[in-house]
This record gives C-alpha cells, sequence and structure tokens, in this order.
C-alpha cells in the first residue's frame, strides 16, 4: 500500500484555509490541520470525515516552541512531509496610518511574516532531512502582495514581504527538491470577504461594492499546485473576482 501525500495547512479553521484543508483531503493526502482554535479545527475535520488522515493541531504560528510541536506531530504521525500551505494571516484596523499602534503593528508582522517564517523554516527542515528529499511550499500571499487597499500598511508591508521570502526560499530550496510558491488571491468569497457586498474603500476615496468569486476555485488552484512534481513549479499565480477593480486606478 503506497503512504498517503502529507500537508499542514495553517488557517485550517476557516474561509480559504478550510477549503484547501477539504480539498487536500478530498484528494487523498493526509492534512495537519493548524490554527489558533481547536474547535475550528475539529469541525473541518468532522466536515471532510477525515478519520485518521487528518490531524487536529492547535497552533499558535507567531510562537516557535508551538511552530516546533506541530512539525514535530507530523513526523511522529506521518514520518514525513510533501507540502506546506501558510495561510494563517491577520489584518489591521483600516486607521489612518499615525492612528496604528505599535501593537497593531507587531500584531500583523508576528502572524503574517514571522509566522509564515517559522512554519517555512521546520518544513524546510523536514523536507531537506527526509527520504525521498523534497517537497513543496505555497503562500497565501494576496493581491494585496502587489498593490494596496487604502489604510491597510501593515498588511501590504506583510503580504510584499511574502513575495521575497517565496522567492528566497524557492531559490535555497533548489538543491534540495523544495519548490516554494504563492497564490495571490483577490475577494474569494468568504465571511471575511462577506463585506464587500455593502462597499468597500477605493483608492479615490469612494465607497464601492465589489464582487466575490466562490473560494472553491482557490482550493482546487492550490490543489494544482500541490500535485505538480518536483521539477515542476508554479512562483506566482494570481486568482480573483473577474470584475473587482483591482486592474483599474481606482
Amino acid at each position: 500500500m503506497s503512504r498517503p501525500r502529507v500537508a499542514v495547512v495553517t488557517g485550517a479553521g476557516s474561509g480559504i484555509g478550510q477549503a484547501v484543508a477539504l480539498a487536500l483531503l478530498g484528494d487523498g493526502y493526509a492534512v495537519a490541520l493548524a490554527g489558533r482554535r481547536r474547535e475550528t479545527l475539529a469541525a473541518t475535520a468532522e466536515l471532510a470525515a477525515a478519520g485518521e488522515c487528518a490531524l487536529v493541531a492547535p497552533t499558535d504560528v507567531r510562537d516557535s516552541e508551538s511552530v516546533r510541536a506541530l512539525f514535530a506531530a507530523v513526523q511522529v504521525r506521518w514520518g514525513r512531509l510533501d507540502v506546506l500551505f501558510n495561510n494563517a494571516g491577520i489584518g489591521a484596523p483600516a486607521v489612518p496610518l499615525d492612528e496604528l499602534t505599535f501593537e497593531q503593528w507587531r500584531d500583523v508582522v508576528d502572524v503574517n511574516l514571522t509566522g509564515t517564517f517559522l512554519c517555512s523554516q521546520a518544513a524546510f527542515k523536514m523536507m531537506r532531512e527526509q527520504t525521498p528529499q523534497g517537497g513543496r511550499i505555497i503562500h497565501n500571499g494576496s493581491i494585496s502582495a502587489h498593490a494596496p487597499r487604502p489604510n491597510s500598511a501593515p498588511y501590504t508591508a506583510t503580504k510584499h514581504a511574502i513575495t521575497g521570502l517565496t522567492r528566497s526560499i524557492a531559490l535555497d530550496g533548489r538543491p534540495y527538491d523544495i519548490a516554494c510558491g504563492q497564490i495571490d488571491i483577490g475577494n474569494a468569497g468568504t465571511p471575511m470577504t462577506a463585506r464587500m457586498a455593502d462597499g468597500v474603500p477605493q483608492a479615490n476615496g469612494t465607497l464601492a461594492p465589489e464582487p466575490t468569486f466562490d473560494v472553491r476555485h482557490v482550493a482546487q488552484a492550490v490543489l494544482h499546485m500541490a500535485n505538480l512534481p518536483l521539477d515542476v513549479n508554479i512562483p506566482f499565480l494570481t486568482i480573483m473576482a473577474t470584475k473587482m477593480p483591482y486592474m483599474g486606478r481606482g
């Protein structure tokens, strides 16, 4: 009997992370479901009826010991790692730059950037040391890795930084068959984007509703990236609602 492919998904309790975890489980992966709240992770596992193929792993990606424990649990349970999807992320209140507190800035940097680094570092180590060697790391970059929304400095800065991390890991992983790519998502339909139907701030100072699209398309895109052979990589993929104003001048 062949071994299952093994994945770790952060932020797996809701939204994009949950959709990607369900897609991976549905495709035969064993998946470690990482996130802050055990109950939402357990709900994801229950939705998938995944049984032993799912590992509910409450994790604080900001904390190096919590991340170490996550990947140690994956090692004990399955003995290797094929895919990491770095999805955990938060934003700050949409306030003018001079009204942003240091704590708000730091929270976003700690989760979005440091958390992604810590998980990538732990995954890289596993993938480098395992036999056969290699694996794939996929980052949730966001449209904000390209262009900001108004009053979004912490989130935008971290997502731009993720692009640099993607490029560095893709380069440094070459000798070990570790591929790294990034999916930049615009307006996937999740509870986080439900507010867009009522209007959100635009670059020209107006409020305007924005369209969203079914989050399952994101999950299928990540699954496609995950299933590529390791001699093929999609470094950057953008998926977005066709009519969102991103392509215009605002």
